[in-house]
């Protein structure tokens, strides 16, 4: 390995920031206490839970009642889904979903709303996928394997549609709306009012904050089955000792990322750009995937069918540039992602496909010496 590491794989995760670190510490050997006890010490961690919940619905433009703490994406997801689909019903995902989405709603009745070639899920899509079973709908605000930024306010005003119809009709099936901000949280406005959304998944991990802690969103009109039972935690929907410190952690990296994400936005636009440019110069054959406007601004997606992208992958981590094949739990899994199977593409394709994603430990002028090493990379793997 290099002396230097190049890290462009953001969306798998990112380092937690120093004044998030900050701010959890002191729940870790001082404040220790529990949340639920009521000497002075519990009272203190209490207050120090509910600031962040205050915190976080601030951001959110929502209610502090209406944030629950989690531990991850992956745990909100299933609260939020699994809690809707206890009581029956029919579930609706986009065919470029995470794979916690896909999990969660496996066991029940679903239908796949297919995507186009970039990625891209149209309401009309979403619509069609829609009966009068259908009780929740979930469509990501940005997808992690493209980084291709869905239509969910329009999404939202369509289903209002067949919330409207279903009235007229006498259905009284309820038809909510979660979405997973995940990766979007560091680039996309979040305010739920105008998203449109019933619930709403968040990732501290994908945020520069600590793994295994999330939020989930949920409206006042939503209603679920518990998730975990015990002492009634969290709405009684995830029961368990709060995670303080965690609380604080998602709280604060929550406010950093919304607070610079214009500036962010912008810087990485900017080296986005510079890499696909250097990287189409030097490989004319490779295809940037994704939709061409609407992506976050530091996700890149390409492929070269037929080149061994996995291979491409190890000799980069012996140089310290550090990518990804893909999406990390398909990776993690050893199976293709579905994602790239749903905007078409050919097991040759899938196989050449490489996942570059930019955040705060990249650099402008790191990308001409990234590009050349990325570029040499794959010349050496397609000359073998």
């Amino acid at each position: 390995m290099g002396e230097r590491t190049y890290y462009l794989d953001h969306a798998a995760a990112t380092p937690c920031d120093e004044r998030v670190i900050a701010a959890m510490a002191p729940f870790w050997a001082e404040t220790f206490y529990n949340p639920s006890a009521g000497y002075e010490g519990g009272r203190m961690a209490r207050q120090a839970l509910e600031n962040a919940r205050v915190t976080c619905s601030r951001i959110l433009g929502a209610k502090p009642y209406e944030i629950v703490f989690t531990a991850g994406a992956t745990e909100s997801v299933h609260i939020a889904l699994g809690g809707v689909l206890a009581g029956g019903g029919h579930a609706v995902v986009s065919a470029v979903e995470h794979a916690a989405v896909q999990a969660a709603v496996a066991s029940y009745a679903f239908t796949v709303a297919h995507v186009d070639g970039r990625g891209y899920v149209t309401p009309e899509a979403v619509a069609a996928a829609v009966n009068d079973e259908t009780v929740v709908v979930s469509v990501a605000l940005a997808d992690n394997e493209f980084g291709t930024v869905q239509p969910v306010a329009e999404i939202a005003r369509r289903l209002e549609r067949i919330r409207n119809d279903r009235r007229t009709r006498g259905v009284v099936t309820p038809l909510y709306l979660h979405s997973d901000g995940s990766q979007a949280a560091i680039s996309l406005d979040m305010k739920v009012s105008r998203l449109g959304v019933d619930m709403l998944t968040l990732n501290a991990a994908k945020c520069y904050g600590p793994k295994q802690v999330g939020l989930l969103w949920l409206g006042s009109q939503v209603r679920l089955r518990p998730f975990l039972s015990g002492g009634g935690q969290e709405r009684g929907l995830r029961s368990g000792t709060e995670n303080v410190a965690g609380a604080a952690g998602i709280a604060t990296a929550f406010e950093l990322v919304q607070g610079a994400r214009h500036s962010e936005n912008e810087r990485l636009a900017v080296m986005r750009t510079e890499l696909i440019g250097r990287l189409s110069a030097a490989v004319p054959d490779m295809v940037v995937d994704g939709h061409p406007k609407k992506h976050l601004p530091g996700h890149i997606h390409i492929h070269l069918a037929g080149l061994d992208a996995e291979r491409v992958v190890f000799r980069l981590s012996d140089e310290g540039i550090y990518c990804a094949t893909g999406a990390a739990c398909a990776a993690n899994k050893q199976t293709r992602s579905l994602s790239l199977e749903a905007v078409g593409m050919s097991p040759a394709e899938a196989d050449g496909s490489l996942r570059l994603t930019l955040g705060h430990l990249n650099k402008l002028e790191d990308i001409p010496y990234v590009a050349g090493r990325i570029a040499e990379a794959i010349a050496k793997e397609r000359g073998l």
